[in-house]
């Protein structure tokens, strides 16, 4: 193999190794209030726009459980995906665990 090869080899290497570590990191920093607001706007409006599909309109449950699995995948996952929300539940502590999973 030639130089020029081995070397290209080296960098598209490096690239795709280097790429991966940023994504993979988070920041410690939690997301502010404000950010989660903003953003939780945005899925309210992907889901009233059909984006989510009309299992997500529905009810105001499952527009709340969207909006949650829209805002943070991992999040939603790690905290409500076993157990959803129901009708009329606030669970202030799974609310406040979600938010803290949620970093910049």
């Amino acid at each position: 193999m030639s130089n020029f090869y081995k070397s290209m080899l080296f960098m598209f290497w490096a690239i795709l190794l280097c790429s991966n570590e940023v994504l993979a990191k988070k920041s410690r920093i939690p997301i502010s209030d404000s950010e989660v607001r903003e953003m939780k706007n945005q899925c309210y409006a992907d889901i009233e726009s059909g984006l989510w599909g009309r299992q997500c309109k529905s009810s105001t449950v499952a527009k709340e459980n969207c909006a949650l699995k829209c805002l943070s995948p991992a999040c939603y996952e790690l905290i409500y995906e076993s157990d959803p929300l129901e009708e009329g539940e606030k669970d202030y502590t799974r609310s406040q665990e979600y938010k803290y999973s949620m970093h910049r």
